[in-house]
């Protein structure tokens, strides 16, 4: 008999493998520099990226100086990851660990500061992913993550995926939860301390929400995910995602960029 949640991430690691999510994220890097900011990187401390997809708040925490270690569930991610940071010309200081924010390979207390940059908000068990940062993280040290809203662009579009390739029955919370400060309080519970939370946006150039689409539905895997799961319902099935997709989206486009709103929440270990 299967295991729901092995089951779960072995979806999730197709899932992020599909497109090109490293087109992505590369207009997210300002949202990573954000991260690094907040949490008061600095030169010689031992930092983990969480979910680190391919590499771009690890490599902006190393350049600030830290001893970085990035850790993701999906190998084709890290790959990317390795040559982001060979093109980025951070050969030192930084190494990529495959890995699960469930299941952190490292002893308590073994970071000055854990990151996690829109990744461990994909986990299936919320609780044991918010013991894992605070668990690895020394005592007073600083946790630090970054989270899509469900009221803003990103939850909205997901919103509408949602809509057309509704979960299976006892599926895990949303992701978009992660981006409700009340809810993150109560994951992190007593155990950090000095909670802090800060709003931020990042903008991706496009002419159009149809641009928008059309890179999101050829590069974003879980979009591409729905896309496939809808295919065999026929066309019409697809462009009833694309126009409510596009309808979420639409809000958020002036002056040829579309505003994508995050949380950011800092806390130290108590």
């Amino acid at each position: 008999m299967s295991d729901p949640i092995v089951d779960l991430k072995e979806k999730a690691k197709a899932t992020w493998a599909l497109g090109s999510y490293n087109d992505i994220a590369t207009f997210l890097s300002p949202m990573s520099a954000h991260l690094v900011r907040a949490a008061g990187v600095s030169r010689g401390e031992h930092l983990l990226d969480v979910a680190c997809g391919t590499g771009i708040t690890a490599i902006t925490a190393c350049r600030a100086g830290a001893k970085v270690i990035g850790i993701d569930l999906t190998p084709e991610l890290l790959t990317r990851a390795k040559e982001e940071a060979a093109l980025a010309g951070v050969t030192e200081g930084i190494e990529w660990k495959h890995g699960d924010a469930e299941d952190l390979p490292f002893p308590d207390n073994s970071f000055d500061i854990v990151l996690s940059s829109l990744g461990h908000m994909f986990t299936p068990r919320p609780e044991v992913a918010a013991k894992e940062l605070i668990r690895v993280t020394k005592e007073g040290g600083r946790i630090a993550f970054t989270t899509w809203p469900p009221e803003h662009n990103v939850g909205r579009f997901f919103a509408a995926i949602v809509k057309h390739v509704p979960p299976p029955p006892q599926s895990p919370p949303s992701p978009m939860q992660w981006g409700i400060p009340q809810t993150v309080q109560e994951r992190l519970g007593s155990n950090v301390k000095d909670l802090h939370f800060e709003r931020g946006a990042v903008y991706f150039p496009v002419l159009s929400p149809n641009h928008f689409w059309k890179l999101f539905s050829t590069k974003y895997g879980p979009l591409i995910r729905a896309i496939q799961a809808l295919g065999g319902q026929g066309t019409s099935k697809v462009e009833a995602l694309e126009h409510d997709f596009i309808q979420a989206v639409t809000p958020y486009m002036h002056e040829n960029l579309i505003r994508q709103d995050y949380l950011l929440t800092l806390a130290l270990k108590a």
